[in-house]
């Protein structure tokens, strides 16, 4: 499903269960030695997905580690993106030299917890929800989304924490969905210096959303 929202080059691979048998690599164990249940199956889930995105991608399936603020090690020259949430478990990857960095995100597709929101979203995000009539979309959580997928583009090319105020998001919507309950594309205006590691800086990330299923997702593949 979340390939209709990426660009070519790009490769994926996903779960809508957890089905029976599946382990993780040697080599992760010891990451989730202590996890409960529900963490356990998601870690798995979603590193199953990563190695079956590494065949797609034509590279020999390994383990995915943790590095800085635990955010996943993949081999030399891959770059790539983890999600999960109820219901859903989802990598996605490419080749570095074809795509500097990529961020997706799966929420379930619910209004967002009491409280939340206003931790999340910045004052014109929240005019532009509540001026937003669309009653077939949780502009709200898709709005959570869409933050996830930015930080999770952004930290691997900055090395540098990004918080929920630091990118301001707005949204376009398809005409037609072709199927979804709606979709469409994006953009992430970085509010904050964009120096990067290596390459050019950044200032924002275009991406696409779907809505279907029961879900919501967000990717971005910024080249």
């Amino acid at each position: 499903m979340i390939g209709r929202i990426l660009p070519d080059g790009v490769v994926a691979a996903e779960l809508f269960d957890d089905p029976p048998g599946l382990a993780p690599h040697p080599q992760e164990e010891a990451l989730i030695a202590r996890a409960v249940d529900k963490r356990r199956r998601e870690f798995i889930g979603a590193r199953h997905c990563a190695r079956q995105a590494m065949r797609l991608l034509g590279v020999e399936p390994a383990p995915v580690l943790k590095g800085e603020r635990g955010v996943p090690v993949w081999p030399r020259g891959v770059v790539g993106s983890l999600t999960h949430c109820d219901g859903y478990r989802g990598a996605v990857l490419g080749y570095s030299l074809q795509v500097r960095s990529v961020g997706i995100d799966a929420e379930p597709h619910d209004v967002l917890p009491d409280g939340v929101l206003p931790a999340v979203s910045l004052d014109p995000e929240r005019d532009w929800l509540a001026a937003t009539s669309d009653d077939d979309v949780h502009w709200d959580r898709l709005l959570f989304c869409a933050k996830e997928a930015t930080y999770k583009a952004w930290f691997p090319l900055t090395g540098r924490w990004l918080g929920f105020e630091d990118a301001h998001i707005t949204f376009t919507r398809d005409d037609s969905a072709a199927g979804a309950v709606a979709s469409g594309a994006f953009r992430s205006q970085l509010l904050v210096p964009g120096d990067t590691r290596d390459g050019a800086p950044v200032s924002e990330f275009g991406g696409r959303w779907l809505v279907a299923d029961g879900l919501v997702l967000t990717a971005i593949a910024v080249r």
